[in-house]
């Protein structure tokens, strides 16, 4: 499993590499790098994870970019030494760091490749690498003709989740406000400034706000501050038991990265605020897909005001019908039994070495 830096890319990537061991007894080791979340989770999860050099050439400084180029030479001599001494079946790129160099080493030796792309628009390793690898595992059906034999087998996303069912009509509203495990900065700003009014307008209405951990109590005081009453919100860096969140809400405001795919598989309507920052603007062009597909509203966050959030949240959160809707079109774009088929691939092609 070469790749990983955020929970993204390395949530998905563990959750393949289980069923791997546990349903075809595989032995799976991680490359990554020593900036990533990978360095946490792999080895809490029992793989082994090897460390190689690698970095950032998107969105970042020109001095940056000459230090990751440098170290790329290096990075594909260590998964190759890696690769020799391993000699895997099979290797899956899930993005990030560590992908590039791992895949490229793998092309070098003929090792069969797998990438895993869960945007629309793949990042600049797959891009680069996608018409010579042996096989794609993609989440949207137009990202296919990034690669050769690319498949829409969807991304991993838990059965619970799957299993959210529909809230029952006339029960309190509840709107779920998520952004990653960092939260979103956007969102801790701007919800204390609406809070009151927000409750004022939507009766029965309570919010969960996840803040991420840097910014908790600093919002905490602001929501505090606000007036409203303490009893209809809550703030908290991690929102730990996400299906029973999912079950709760009748509206979600989130980013769009990976909770995208969450959203489909809960059926949830959603307002998407696309990280402006992502690679290649990956974030916005997931969030296109749900809009288009009358899932989710997209508000650019160039556009995000207290009038325009307001004004976008009480006007669905008024409007039960078309969140039954939205929720309909979310849920015909999830793809039940994902893992399967990505694992699946995985074996099909180490198979046919």
């Amino acid at each position: 499993m070469a790749g990983g830096g955020t929970g993204g890319h390395v949530i998905p990537a563990l959750a393949i590499a289980r069923e791997l061991r546990d349903a075809y007894g595989a032995e799976v080791r991680f490359v990554g790098t020593a900036r990533g979340l990978e360095t946490k989770l792999v080895p809490e999860a029992g793989f082994p994870l090897e460390l190689v050099q690698s970095g950032q050439l998107k969105n970042v400084s020109l001095a940056t970019r000459v230090r990751t180029m440098l170290d790329v030479p290096l990075g594909v001599l260590s998964c190759v030494r890696l690769l020799r001494s391993f000699r895997p079946d099979v290797v899956i790129g899930v993005g990030g760091y560590a992908s590039g160099p791992g895949m490229i080493a793998a092309l070098l030796l003929r090792v069969p490749t797998l990438a895993y792309e869960p945007n629309a628009i793949p990042g600049m390793t797959n891009r680069l690498l996608g018409k010579y690898v042996t096989a794609a595992a993609v989440n949207f059906e137009q990202t296919r003709g990034y690669f050769r034999n690319g498949e829409a087998t969807g991304v991993p996303v838990r059965p619970e989740i799957f299993a959210v069912a529909e809230k029952a009509v006339g029960s309190a509203p509840r709107l779920l406000v998520t952004a990653g495990s960092n939260g979103a900065l956007v969102f801790n700003e701007t919800m204390p400034k609406i809070l009151a009014r927000l409750l004022d307008a939507i009766p029965g209405l309570t919010i969960v706000h996840q803040s991420g951990p840097k910014r908790l109590a600093e919002t905490r005081a602001e929501f505090a501050a606000s007036g409203a009453d303490a009893a209809r919100w809550s703030v908290e860096a991690f929102l730990t038991d996400m299906p029973a969140q999912y079950a709760a809400a009748d509206l979600v405001l989130a980013r769009s990265g990976s909770t995208i795919a969450e959203l489909c598989a809960a059926g949830k309507p959603s307002v998407l605020v696309p990280l402006p920052t992502a690679a290649d603007d990956h974030q916005r062009k997931n969030a296109e897909v749900l809009a288009n597909a009358g899932a989710a509203v997209m508000l650019l966050q160039k556009d995000v005001t207290s009038e325009s959030l307001l004004q976008v949240l009480v006007a669905l959160l008024r409007d039960e019908p078309r969140r039954r809707a939205m929720a309909e079109h979310a849920r015909s774009l999830a793809k039940p039994g994902a893992l399967e088929r990505i694992v699946a691939m995985a074996v099909k092609i180490s198979k046919a070495k």
